[in-house]
């Protein structure tokens, strides 16, 4: 049997099981929904008295005291009328059962240790086999119905679950250091961004710092995308409703949008998203085949209505910069243009240290209204794409029901330092935007022939990148991307003029260097460069003055000896050059 196939298993039943144990433990308290969830598992309660963190040992220890018996699932397929008997005093379960028989689905009973539920199924294990060392309850918290913010609040409790005690102590001991590198702890005390409850949720601000960051990163794209043969353009944050309709995006992104009404009564919407723009400006004029492939790359700010009890420091936000790039070209193009991306891609990410692999994320086709366009159109994208990522004999793998609603894409997951997986850069190719939007080009016979369009994002959100960054590095960035590059401290005042000298022999180097004043201990300024996590930290004393030279101590690999000033600006200056991590 699949290892995650069984894993998911054994989470769905830990599901059951925990509200069995909730239901014992607080009677009256109805169950909606439990899935088996990435490292575990949640369950929905409308609950009979309030819960907080704390009641979670009880309610594991309850869970542990069931396990034994519950030997074996029985499933009985059941009518409407049957369920609504069993489950009269549920009303999440009623109007789930309805649904499913709206839709003429099976409904069907699965009992074990004396608990019934209505469930689907995808059990693949006798619960009583499960070790009970290998879960645990992890938080509540709270979620719509549904989610849908216009139904009632339920109480939605976490847990963790693997295929053994020790994979789960690995997994807690990954989360606690995962807790001190939490981008949210660590980017406000690196003075990198703030939020503000006046500006309001998931609308993040920049510090000086953190906006040279984003500054660096997106220039160093856009380095990569010039030499490509990019060009810059620029759009407005909104757009008439008209643009999203033709696009498909409002029926499918309608809800997710900030809607404007003007005073004339003409409704706008804050752009989710920037590809219908891109498309308008290639549509400006005719183009003929030979000046294709149009290359346009612009950073700006997207804007999506998330919902508050779905944000996350920078990881869900409701303002966020993608470095968006779209290339119109023939379909004989397509592949060559994918190449370039990717070639941006694994130039990029290696100055980062991430280990990369692909997925080939295509469409799912049992859901077939979740997409645009005809079956011919997919099949002929995703050959392309899986052509690619075969030729390259990369580490890959399929992604069904991943594409996005327009067209397949391979999605770039990158692991950080602590081994998590995350998903970054993609690449999409899309042939039913310029359908829409009947973008062609004129061809060799003098016929209009009609074109493709690529996605292409390196870092895709700015903010979610960071996010991922700041904890990878935990807050200590490679030298090239750190807002301060080296802080000079003085043993005294009255060496502040050579601190000053070797400073302005850095900055001159195109290094950013401070001056810590010796208005404190030097141990204690030390120790703040230290929290600052700066990459190199100069001391600077009588000795050093006489000699010419700084006492070197570097964050990571520690004291590094004295050298001249002339010879630490080189090796600064060298190592910001190489983008050396």
């Amino acid at each position: 049997m699949d290892k995650n196939n069984n894993l998911d298993g054994i989470r769905h039943s830990l599901a059951h099981l925990l509200a069995a144990a909730v239901r014992e433990l607080y009677p009256g308290s109805q169950n909606a929904i439990g899935p088996a969830i990435e490292n575990g598992f949640y369950q929905d309660f409308e609950m009979s008295e309030q819960i907080s963190d704390a009641d979670l040992l009880k309610i594991e220890t309850k869970m542990r005291e069931l396990l034994p018996d519950w030997k074996e699932w029985d499933k009985k397929v059941v009518s409407l009328d049957e369920v609504k008997k069993e489950f009269g005093w549920n009303k999440y379960k009623i109007e789930l059962a309805e649904e499913f028989a709206k839709d003429e689905k099976t409904l069907t009973f699965f009992t074990c240790g004396g608990f019934i539920d209505l469930c689907k199924g995808g059990h693949n294990l006798p619960p009583a086999k499960i070790d009970p060392e290998s879960f645990k309850l992890e938080r509540v918290a709270g979620a719509y119905w549904r989610g849908d913010e216009k139904n009632k609040m339920l109480t939605r409790i976490y847990g963790l679950a693997f295929g053994t005690k020790e994979e789960l102590g690995a997994y807690l001991k990954m989360m606690e250091e995962a807790k001190k590198r939490d981008h949210k702890k660590l980017g406000p005390e690196l003075d990198i961004f703030v939020f503000s409850e006046l500006v309001g949720p998931g609308l993040p601000l920049w510090t000086p710092k953190g906006t040279l960051i984003r500054n660096l990163l997106d220039d160093f794209v856009w380095e990569l995308r010039e030499k490509r043969g990019y060009e810059k353009v620029e759009i407005p944050h909104i757009t008439k409703k008209d643009l999203y309709e033709k696009s498909g995006h409002w029926e499918k992104y309608k809800d997710d949008l900030f809607k404007i009404t003007t005073r004339e009564g003409h409704q706008f919407a804050m752009k989710p998203m920037n590809c219908p723009h891109h498309t308008q400006i290639y549509a400006r004029k005719p183009w003929s085949y030979r000046e294709l492939p149009q290359r346009y790359a612009n950073t700006t700010t997207c804007y999506r209505d998330e919902q508050t009890g779905e944000l996350s420091g920078l990881s869900r936000v409701r303002a966020f910069a993608q470095d968006d790039a779209h290339v119109f070209c023939r379909m004989e193009q397509a592949k060559e243009e994918f190449l370039k991306i990717w070639d941006i891609i694994h130039e990029f990410y290696p100055k980062f240290g991430f280990d990369l692999r692909v997925r080939l994320s295509i469409h799912d086709p049992a859901n077939p209204e979740k997409y645009l366009g005809n079956k011919e159109n997919w099949d002929i994208a995703e050959k392309i794409l899986r052509d690619i990522v075969t030729e390259k004999k990369v580490d890959w793998f399929e992604g069904l029901g991943e594409a996005a609603f327009y067209g397949p894409k391979l999605d770039f997951m990158a692991k950080d330092s602590l081994g998590r997986e995350w998903q970054v850069a993609t690449i999409q190719l899309d042939m039913n935007m310029p359908e829409r939007f009947d973008l062609i080009c004129t061809n060799e016979k003098g016929e209009a022939e009609r074109i493709v369009m690529i996605h292409a994002a390196i870092m895709g959100s700015i903010e979610r990148f960071l996010s991922i960054a700041i904890e990878h590095f935990a807050g200590a960035f490679p030298l090239w991307l750190a807002p301060v590059q080296a802080a000079i401290i003085p043993v005294g005042e009255k060496f502040a003029g050579f601190a000053e000298k070797v400073m302005n022999s850095l900055t001159a180097q195109g290094i950013r260097a401070e001056i810590y004043a010796a208005d404190e201990t030097l141990g204690k300024r030390v120790r703040e460069a230290e929290m600052q996590k700066i990459p190199y930290v100069l001391v600077v004393g009588e000795k050093e003055e006489s000699a010419g030279e700084v006492n070197v101590r570097h964050y990571r690999r520690g004291q590094e000896g004295t050298l001249s000033i002339k010879e630490v600006a080189e090796k600064i200056k060298k190592e910001i050059d190489e983008k050396t991590i």
